[in-house]
């Protein structure tokens, strides 16, 4: 199983370009899953606490005319997040998976908010139920954490239990933080007992909100099999589900709670 994670400017001046370069790295390494940042096709609407509904319903109207063109990216599944208005008029931010056989799901709204600098997050849009199910695609098992749900790492050992085989952190984290969010990243994977993946939005420095890019992939036992950079916004690995599925039975994963 190949895996590809990237970071890139979701601002709609670069976007096009961003898509085009992931679907050329797609055709060269024959990525199987990809992971894309979070709410990553529009601008990033928590940098600013002035939150309105119009822009809301634009990127939600953004997010489903890429999601509906994934088809043509060349992967067999991806996973990111959206912005949603569900039924009952809540705004949330939403994971969800598509895949070339069964089309788009939803099944995580983001629970954790930041409510900060560039981050307004808890001004724009509602958290979801406190639950964190799992989804299943292409043969595995996938739990997600989006951004700050990472930190909740009694999560990361909720999904041991659950036998995901990857945890996906899609994200939106600042230049002055990358190695923090990589150890953190590092621990969910231990934790976990899964392939940790994320993928980040990336901007220049000084350049809008404070995006700072630094997407990976790790194994269950912490060690970073590929990230990416300024200069080579996407990296893909070759997994080993079994891998995955045996270190759910290693320490520190076995150990009761």
């Amino acid at each position: 199983m190949k895996v590809t994670v990237c970071q890139w400017n979701p601002d709609p001046s670069t976007l096009d370009d961003a898509i085009a370069g992931l679907k050329e790295h797609i055709r060269e390494n024959g990525s199987d899953f990809v992971l894309v940042p979070e709410m990553s096709f529009s601008g990033w609407l928590a940098a600013s606490p002035d939150a309105n509904e119009a822009d809301w319903k634009k990127a939600v109207a953004d997010h489903e005319i890429r999601i509906a063109d994934l088809g043509n990216l060349g992967a067999k599944a991806v996973m990111g997040t959206r912005p949603i208005i569900n039924a009952q008029g809540s705004r949330r931010n939403q994971a969800y998976v598509w895949s070339q056989e069964e089309g788009v799901a939803g099944f995580h709204d983001k629970y954790y908010l930041p409510d900060e600098e560039d981050y307004w997050e808890h001004s724009w849009y509602d958290r979801g139920e406190k639950r964190f199910d799992s989804a299943r695609l292409l043969g595995m098992r996938l739990g997600v954490q989006i951004c700050t749900e990472m930190w909740f790492f009694e999560w990361a050992r909720h999904y041991a239990q659950s036998r995901v085989d990857l945890l996906c952190v899609p994200r939106a984290t600042p230049h002055g933080s990358v190695d923090k969010w990589l150890a953190g990243g590092q621990a969910a994977a231990v934790c976990s007992g899964a392939y940790c993946l994320s993928s980040n939005l990336w901007a220049p420095k000084g350049e809008g909100p404070s995006m700072g890019g630094l997407a990976w992939i790790i194994d269950p036992e912490g060690n970073i099999l590929a990230k990416t950079d300024e200069h080579n916004p996407f990296a893909t690995a070759k997994i080993d589900l079994d891998f995955a599925r045996t270190s759910k039975k290693t320490y520190p994963r076995y150990v009761p709670e």
